[in-house]
This record gives structure tokens, C-alpha cells and sequence, in this order.
């Protein structure tokens, strides 16, 4: 058995390593995004002496995290911040899609977001202060620009405001708008609550758009910017049009598109953009997407770069990571002592997938880049990074970035002159508040820092860091802000354990279902749901036979298997014949939780787009390269670290992607043979085994040929 099972996994790896090309380190100096984490739709603005960054929140399923804003006075060190603003009646809000703001003449600030949980509208927020605590506008909820406007079955998102040199302020919104007839333009009223005189932007004026108008003024020419292409993969771009009045009509404009994917692929789907106008330059601040890509795209980050008008009316083609950026930033910055300094860790990720072939190495979290980071190996707690300054020296300020802004991270940090002997410089081991840069502030003398990562808000996230950042003097923090502490305990951790355990050779033939036990670790019983019988098929295969039907667990759904949470799911089956959808072979989440935001989670065996994972639509599900045949059986392992997923088939790789999950399991059920909304298998399963943690490809394999219902025949 020994000698076999050798042949087949040499067979297994050989056939593994002629595969296709995979993606290593880019050239990440040339594009640096200057914010460290994923943030997305950024409106730039400058109030006094700060400049503000309001972005959606790319922490959960379909950019559904808090509402946040970025700040800074130098355009150097960006400071985050979870913003106050207040619930509608009807529904918790989840979603705070492509905020914009006002000053208004009042000098109170006007601040606007879109959602789709109760109709997709645009609600509207007044406060004091450019970062709230914010009240609602319309005490009832009554949106500023509704889902219907100015048309039935406009979807009112992505707005934002314009205002002229008369103090007339406009409005521009619309998204998907090539299957709605093309952008939105009104009017604002003096209230601030309302947009009036509403049309339509013909198609023709702005071609080949998707989303996100952006208006802005240059002479005497109204220039309409906006994204075309999909905001999920690397068609994403930036289009303008121009016209003589806000409402039009707009002429196309020339060099169309002026931003998008670059051959070096710094660049991936650029797009939902604002402009800062500063000392006479034009700079374009957009997302793009993160590297090594997460699926659907919406792990994004912002970035800058020059826009440089040709004339009033046109606009040059966007050169990214263009050096004239540097303007930006105040001079006489302080130093940052930990940058290129020798970094170790206790674990880092390497990512090796069909796709991609990339280590997330310590070295990355003293580059000062935030396109890169150090990631630990796995979703264990705790981990270490050692950053070694060279020489002993004084610290008094040291800066992490985390790799989710919006979540909390508990640490320690420990500083050293021997890196034997260490003392401690800050103990966050009970921090339960959110933010980037977490700043700790000490006087000290030492040549090795230690940052030891104890645990981290939700489960199934990693320690990370984009950069940590050491300084032997105190600046200026401005506004001073901190966040508000989560009422969310630590996530769950995996007890590497086989929560479920399914075979139908442990049953008699005779048996109607009535009691099947669990064997796996989580125990219980499967209860029968519809038409569901175990049977040999003409092989004398024994199996359960799934028409309609499906078995459900009695028990709780454990936390570990919770939003980003790791898993495996392993199961022979036959299906008879391979539909396009449906085909639900295993499901362990509430879809219905937060609606958009979060994501489901369930393995599928059908032909369609989320033919094996499927997690929300088309753009985040994963189909099977190649289709397993039907009517033979088949051994189909899901698996995901926290990092990627990954389907295998009969012992082989066949597709991945890298995802970040919200998987919701309050309400949930283990499902074998459907989903929570029917989805049904109607095929043979010979057996089914779920772990709460990634099987390796090797264990993957053994599992294979222990568990093949045809070895003894």
C-alpha cells in the first residue's frame, strides 16, 4: 500500500509542475499606493491645513466595512479613522459605498454615502467636524438622491458634488449605467437634503461607461470624468467628456481612456477617482487593484499620481508613479530608522497557487511600500517579527500599520540592544481598538524591536503588517483622534479537528435515515430532509442518493468555520448528469445574514460559474477548469487557509483564487446535498469529510486513496 500510494503522489506532483506560468514579485517601487490597506471610490478633499481621504471600506464581503477617513498634513504619514454615523431605522447599515462631502457656507460639513440595503440611494450626514460624529440630515431616513431617480430602475450610487463658481452645487451619480441608460445630473437645494431638476446624461455623451462620475471645472469647461470597463477586473478605467454647462451636452474626450492597467501590471484596474487641485497641479486619486489580486477585485487600494490638462478640454494620458508626486509631500520629514532594516519572523506566507507564486516576507514590512507586507505563515497566534535597526540608537516613537485598518490587533512590543535580553516598549495585549498606524510612544535605547502578534478581531485573519516604522523623535499626530473600542470578542481559532464525518459504508443498507450520526468532532445527528435514500449504485458502490433532498446537522455551526475562518471539504461523489447551476454538494453559512455583505459558502458540482465554490455572484465564485466527467466518481476537495482557495479534483489543482470571506453562521446549518435555498444535489455521495483548517495537497491525496469507495473493487 506504502509503495503505491508513493507512485501516486509522485505521479500527482509531476503532473502539478508543467502547469502554467505563475506570477511572482512586480516592480512595486514604481506604484506605491500611499494608503496601507484596502480602501476603495476615495474622495480627496482639503480642509485648512489636512487633507482628508473618505474611501469605501474594502474589510468585508462586496466593500461592505466602516465608514472611514484618512488624514494627514504632510502627505506622508496617513492616519485612520472609524467615523460616527448613525443607522437608518429600518435596516443596520452595512454598506458605505463611495462617500463624497461638502463644506457647506454654514461651515458645517455635508457628508454623502450610497447603499443598496433598503433600495440603492444616497443618504446624507451633517457635523461639525470634517470626521463627524455625524446626524442624520433627513431625521426619517428619507434619502437625498432616491433609488428611481430620475427614472424607474435607476440605481442611485456613486454620487458625487460639484460646486460652480456661482455656488450652484450639482450632482452626478449612476452605476452599471450601461444597462441604465447612461449618468445622473441635479441639482442641490439649500437645505443639503434634497437634489432637484434630475436627468439623465445620455449614453452617447460619455462611451463605454460603468460608474462613478466625477465632475470638476477647468476654465470654462465642465469636465465629466468617469470609469468604464468592470470595477472587477483589468478593463477598469478612467474616461472623461466635456461640455459648456453641468447638464451638457458633453463631447467625448480625447486620449479616452487616460488611465488604465499598465503592461507592467503596477497598475490593475485603475478607476472610481476624485482630483486634488493643489499649487496650480491636478492629481488624480484613485483605486487600483491589490497585488497578488483578490477575487472580484475589491481588496483594492488608493493611489496618486499627476493629471496634466493638454487645454481646457483635454486631458493627457496618466503616467503612474510619476516622480512629480514628491511635491506633495512636506519637506524635512522625520526619518523613518526602520526602513531596509534587516527584518525576521517567526513564520512568513508563501503563496503558491495556479495563479500566483509569492512569499509575503518579513522584509516587506520595513520597505515603506504599501503595496507589500509580511504575512505569517498561517492564521495561528502568536507570531513574531524582529526588526534589526543595525546599530543601538534612541527610539521614542514606533508606527504599525496592520494589514485591516477598520479590525483590532492585539500585540506587544519589545525593544533589545543584544537581541537576547528584551524589555518591554507597549503591551496592546488587550487593545480592542481599530486603527492604522497604531502609535506607541516610549523613550528607549535599542537596536532590535520585537512585535509579537497575539490575536486579531475577526477570525480567520492573519498577522500582517504593511510597515512598521521607527523614529527617534516626536511629531505632530494631528486632530488627535481615537477610535472607538469593538464590543466583537478575539476571533475563533481552529482546533485542527474534522468537525464532520459522513460515510455511507458505516451504515447498513437497510437503514432509512432516521439516525445517522455524525462521527466528526462536532457529533450530533444528520436529520433527513426531503428525498435522500442510501443505496449501492451498479458498481455496488454504497451511497446516499440525493433527489431533492438533503441531510442537516443538529448542531451548531462551530466559530471557526466564521467569516475568513479556514476549511476543507472533501467528499466522493457521482453525478449522473452535470447541470449548469444548482448541484449543491455542502453548505455551512446564512447567506442571508447582512444580505451584500457577507459572502456564502458552499461547494458546488455543476457547470456554471460557481461551479465549485460559490461564495456571491459570478465575479467571487470559483468554476472548475475542468469539469469532472459525469457519471464517474470523482474525488472533490475545497480547501481555503485565510489566503486561497483552492479546488482539486481527483488529487489534482484545478483552479484558485486568493479571497477574503464574511461568512456569517449565527443561523446557519451544515447542509450536505443543498443550500439554504434548496440548490439540490441529485447525484450519488459516497462520503463527505469537513475540517476546520486547510488539508495540504499531500494530505489531500493520502485522504484520496484511504477514502476511495472503489479500492476494494
Amino acid at each position: 500500500m506504502n509503495r503505491t500510494l508513493n507512485i501516486v503522489l509522485l505521479g500527482l506532483v509531476l503532473a502539478n509542475a508543467f502547469g502554467q506560468q505563475r506570477m511572482g514579485q512586480l516592480p512595486m517601487e514604481k506604484v506605491n499606493p500611499i494608503l496601507p490597506g484596502y480602501f476603495a471610490d476615495p474622495t480627496i478633499k482639503k480642509f485648512g491645513d489636512t487633507y482628508y481621504i473618505y474611501a469605501t471600506t474594502d474589510n468585508e464581503m462586496l466593500a461592505s466595512g466602516v465608514p472611514t477617513v484618512w488624514y494627514s498634513t504632510d502627505f506622508e504619514h496617513w492616519y485612520n479613522y472609524t467615523m460616527e454615523v448613525p443607522s437608518l431605522e429600518s435596516v443596520n447599515l452595512r454598506n458605505f459605498w463611495a462617500p463624497d462631502i461638502i463644506e457647506g457656507d454654514d461651515g458645517k460639513y455635508y457628508l454623502y454615502f450610497g447603499n443598496c440595503q433598503a433600495g440603492c440611494n444616497i443618504y446624507g450626514y451633517v457635523s461639525d467636524t470634517p470626521v463627524g460624529p455625524w446626524e442624520k440630515l433627513n431625521k426619517d431616513d428619507v434619502p437625498i438622491i432616491a433609488h428611481n431617480y430620475p427614472r424607474k430602475g435607476f440605481p442611485s450610487l456613486d454620487a458625487q458634488f460639484f460646486e460652480d463658481s456661482d455656488g450652484r452645487i450639482y450632482a452626478y451619480w449612476g452605476t452599471w449605467v450601461h444597462y441604465n441608460g447612461g449618468y445622473a445630473v441635479g441639482e442641490l437645494d439649500t437645505s443639503m437634503a434634497k437634489v432637484k431638476n434630475a436627468k439623465n446624461i445620455p449614453l452617447e455623451e460619455t462611451p463605454e461607461p460603468f460608474e462613478a462620475a466625477y465632475m470638476m471645472k477647468k476654465g470654462d469647461k465642465y469636465i465629466l470624468m468617469y470609469s468604464g470597463g468592470s470595477c472587477h477586473d483589468e478593463t477598469y478605467n478612467v474616461r472623461y467628456s466635456y461640455s459648456n454647462t453641468p447638464y451638457g451636452p458633453f463631447v467625448p474626450g480625447e486620449n479616452n481612456p487616460i488611465l488604465s492597467t499598465n503592461e507592467e501590471g503596477t497598475v490593475h484596474g485603475p478607476g472610481h477617482h476624485s482630483v486634488l487641485e493643489e499649487n496650480g497641479k491636478y492629481y488624480i486619486v484613485y483605486h487600483k487593484h491589490d497585488y497578488p489580486m483578490t477575487r472580484g477585485g475589491l481588496s483594492r487600494q488608493v493611489a496618486v499620481d499627476e493629471m496634466v490638462f493638454e487645454n481646457d478640454s483635454t486631458i493627457r494620458k496618466v503616467v503612474p508613479g510619476q516622480k512629480a508626486l514628491q511635491d506633495l509631500r512636506a519637506p524635512n520629514l522625520p526619518r523613518n530608522l526602520a526602513l531596509g532594516a534587516t527584518a525576521t519572523a517567526s513564520s512568513f506566507y508563501h503563496l503558491q497557487s495556479l495563479q500566483y507564486d509569492y512569499a509575503y516576507e518579513p522584509s516587506f514590512a520595513t520597505d515603506d511600500h504599501n503595496a507589500t507586507m509580511w504575512k505569517a505563515a498561517d492564521n495561528s497566534f502568536p507570531q513574531q517579527l524582529t526588526i534589526d535597526l543595525g546599530k543601538e540608537t534612541d527610539i521614542k516613537r514606533v508606527m504599525t500599520q496592520f494589514e485591516f485598518a477598520g479590525y483590532y490587533y492585539q500585540y506587544q512590543l519589545e525593544h533589545s540592544t543584544d537581541g537576547q535580553n528584551w524589555d518591554l516598549y507597549a503591551d496592546r495585549s488587550g487593545n480592542k481598538i481599530p486603527g492604522s498606524p497604531m502609535v506607541d510612544d516610549k523613550d528607549a535605547r535599542a537596536r532590535y524591536l520585537k512585535l509579537t502578534v497575539l490575536d486579531v478581531e475577526k477570525t480567520g485573519l492573519y498577522a500582517a503588517v504593511w510597515n512598521i516604522k521607527v523614529f527617534d523623535s516626536l511629531f505632530e499626530i494631528p486632530l488627535n483622534l481615537e477610535g472607538k473600542p469593538s464590543n466583537e470578542d478575539t476571533g475563533a481559532k481552529s482546533a485542527h479537528q474534522k468537525p464532520v464525518e459522513m460515510d455511507a459504508n458505516d451504515f447498513p443498507p437497510s437503514n432509512d435515515l432516521t439516525h445517522l450520526p455524525n462521527r466528526g468532532s462536532l457529533g450530533g445527528n444528520f436529520e433527513k430532509k426531503g428525498k435522500v435514500v442510501l443505496e449501492a449504485d451498479e458498481e455496488g458502490i454504497k451511497a446516499f442518493n440525493f433527489t431533492e433532498g438533503a441531510l442537516v446537522l443538529d448542531q451548531v455551526v462551530p466559530r471557526s468555520l466564521e467569516w475568513n475562518g479556514a476549511f476543507t471539504v472533501a467528499t466522493w461523489v457521482k453525478n449522473p448528469q452535470i447541470a449548469k447551476e444548482g448541484e449543491c454538494l455542502l453548505s455551512w453559512c446564512d447567506r442571508f445574514r447582512f444580505n451584500l455583505a457577507n459572502s456564502y459558502n458552499a461547494l458546488h458540482y455543476n457547470s456554471g460559474p460557481y461551479g465549485a465554490a460559490a461564495h456571491l455572484d459570478g465575479h467571487f465564485d470559483m468554476g472548475y477548469q475542468n469539469l469532472p466527467s459525469a457519471n464517474e466518481w470523482h474525488h472533490i476537495v475545497l480547501t481555503f487557509d485565510g489566503v486561497v482557495e483552492k479546488i482539486y479534483v481527483d488529487g489534482q489543482l484545478d483552479n484558485s483564487q486568493n479571497m477574503t470571506l464574511a461568512s456569517q453562521i449565527e443561523n446557519a446549518k451544515i447542509r450536505i446535498g443543498a443550500s439554504d435555498v434548496g440548490e439540490h444535489f441529485s447525484g450519488l455521495m459516497a462520503s463527505l469529510h469537513l475540517y476546520d483548517h486547510a488539508l495540504t495537497e499531500k494530505k489531500i491525496q493520502e485522504l484520496m486513496l484511504s477514502t476511495n469507495p472503489l479500492r476494494e473493487k
